[in-house]
């Protein structure tokens, strides 16, 4: 067999800060071939992204590497130290040999530069060819990875190209200098799953034309089934499992790859709650990790909701009111105007749209980026202003309410906005930033009792007294998810939009939030919309499934209706594009 490309031996990974010391990589190894696909996977805090940085020599000065990383590409007859390399040879690998896909593409382009300029600009310094025919190589890039009018996006910025498109033109500059090692961090986190499967066929199509070694790091296992030759999950900086895919997730071994596996939501029962890491491991007194005696088949069985309960909540639901009425509602914004000003064409990001949505339900709402899900969400509650329709909100037109009328109603009616990072201030802690909104409408007489209430939310979401003073960046992501739902709930509102709330969450922290959002529901009765482009987790929180594409409705109906018997070709394109349906 020949030498590997990557060949990783004992690599620890520690981090220094004000005199103490951080281990997040603990004595790995693992190997990596030409030609073939590693799919490493694990919750945020892993050591996935940090592995991969360590690999690239991409780490902050605070860290220290020991162990070995060797490279060896195909007619090299010894392989390198990449450890030891100098930093003008390092410069050299990395991105001539060694490819890397970053997992944000918005914060990974220059916003300043063109999409073609940005990969001319690595194949000039890497081949030193003309600028004519690194135009030309780059406008034959965009068209190998599929963008459309590839001559048109190589003189536009990256905020003028969606999601997909973006991370696209960041293949095509991983991809330019034909990398013998493409390391892919989460590519795909973020992204539907109609492009999601896009890009994991192209990924797969060029690795296939190259015979390249790719590393592909994510959180979804279903990513991992559907793409990658071996897989390596990694807990707490250490490698726990790993083995040929079909081997590893058809019959796991190790108590958190089945904790992994089991976390999520199952397309064949309805569960009253979804099962998390904590069901199945634990920690002894040495902090290490300990299977739980539960027999995974046995705990998910106990875990199933009785159809016949399904049935009653269902029928409860018929004979609710209507909490919401909507009626030919458009949005549409300007696209392009004449020459004295009038808009001469429209993008209808919202075309006509009729539903109710009852008291007490939770409403699914799916479809691709661009479908208009996020701008029905936000004109529902006025964030953006409609072009037409009617917006009923308990019997008011609520299209006919003054500013101050609007400002008064949003206590009853409230967002859990999509990116929790942007969504709190960074200068608040987050004991002010939840307290802020109840001194804002005015609710409970003193800062104390807000304090008081502020502290019962906390607990209510998981987090303790202790986190009050702390600020925003101190909470991992699935924290301040819960954080943001708490400044919206504290509130007691009658109706709550979730925009995207979970789509960036590893499958382990995605089922707390989960659970904790269908506790708080069944404790409070508020009622919501739920918008996500996953259906499988939008069908685990649903009573009914509302499908959008291009600003109209496609599809509504029950969520198991809408999820197993699909009307609508595009609903049933939606279900095709999820990966690892069979896991």
């Amino acid at each position: 067999m020949p030498a590997p490309l990557l060949q990783v031996n004992h690599l620890q990974v520690s981090f220094s800060v004000n005199d103490h010391t951080a281990t997040a990589v603990s004595d790995i190894s693992f190997a990596l071939h030409a030609g073939e696909i590693l799919g490493i996977v694990g919750e945020s805090g892993s050591g996935k992204s940090v592995t991969a940085m360590s690999i690239l020599r991409l780490l902050p000065p605070t860290a220290t590497i020991g162990g070995e990383i060797l490279f060896q590409p195909p007619g090299q007859e010894q392989p390198s130290s990449i450890i030891a390399l100098q930093d003008a040879a390092m410069r050299t690998l990395r991105g001539r040999h060694i490819g890397m896909i970053f997992q944000e593409p918005m914060s990974s382009l220059n916003p300043l530069m063109t999409c073609g300029r940005q990969v001319m600009e690595v194949i000039r310094l890497h081949k030193k060819v003309s600028k004519a025919i690194a135009r030309a190589q780059t406008l034959a890039l965009f068209q190998k990875v599929q963008l459309p009018d590839p001559e048109l996006i190589l003189d536009r910025y990256p905020h003028e190209l969606s999601g997909g498109q973006k991370q696209r033109v960041m293949i095509a500059m991983a991809i330019s200098c034909e990398p013998q090692l493409l390391i892919a961090d989460e590519p795909t986190t973020a992204l539907d799953v109609t492009v999601q499967k896009e890009i994991l066929q192209l990924l797969q199509q060029l690795q296939r034309e190259t015979g390249m070694g790719m590393m592909f790091i994510t959180h979804d296992l279903g990513v991992v089934a559907s793409l990658a030759h071996r897989v390596m999950v990694m807990y707490k900086g250490g490698i726990v499992e790993t083995g040929e895919v079909a081997a590893v997730f058809g019959h796991p071994v190790h108590a958190y790859t089945k904790s992994l596996l089991a976390c999520r939501p199952p397309s064949t029962v309805r569960l009253r709650r979804l099962p998390v890491t904590a069901d199945f491991v634990d920690h002894n007194v040495q902090g290490q990790l300990v299977e739980k005696n539960t027999s995974v088949p046995a705990f998910l069985q106990s875990l199933v909701l009785d159809p016949a309960i399904w049935r009653v909540r269902e029928q409860q639901l018929e004979k609710s009111q209507h909490l919401l009425e909507v009626r030919n509602l458009q949005t549409w914004f300007p696209l392009r105007r004449k020459g004295w000003g009038k808009p001469a064409h429209f993008v209808k990001a919202v075309n006509d749209v009729s539903f109710d949505v009852r008291q007490g339900e939770i409403l699914g709402l799916v479809g691709e980026s661009g479908s208009g899900k996020t701008t029905l969400g936000r004109t529902l509650l006025r964030l953006i202003e409609p072009t037409a329709g009617t917006i009923l909100y308990k019997g008011q037109n609520i299209r006919q309410h003054s500013a101050e009328a609007m400002r008064t109603l949003r206590k009853d009616m409230q967002l859990v906005f999509q990116d929790p990072y942007s969504a709190l201030n960074p200068r608040l802690t987050i004991g002010h930033a939840i307290q802020e909104p109840l001194k804002v409408h005015g609710m409970l007489e003193s800062d104390a009792a807000r304090k008081t209430r502020v502290l019962e939310w906390l607990d209510r979401v998981q987090l303790l007294p202790s986190h009050y003073d702390r600020y925003p960046h101190e909470f991992s992501g699935g924290q301040r998810q819960r954080i943001v739902m708490a400044r919206a709930l504290a509130l007691e509102p009658s109706f709550v939009i979730f925009d995207e709330s979970v789509s960036a969450l590893d499958v382990s922290i995605q089922a707390q939030v989960l659970n904790l959002l269908m506790d708080l529901r069944n404790d409070m009765g508020f009622t919501c919309i739920f918008i996500s482009h996953d259906l499988s987790v939008v069908r685990f929180v649903s009573d009914r499934i509302m499908v959008m594409q291009q600003g109209r409705i496609m599809e509504l109906g029950s969520a198991d209706q809408v999820y197993h018997h699909p009307q609508s070709p595009y609903t049933r394109q939606l279900l095709a594009a999820i990966p690892g349906a069979s896991l």
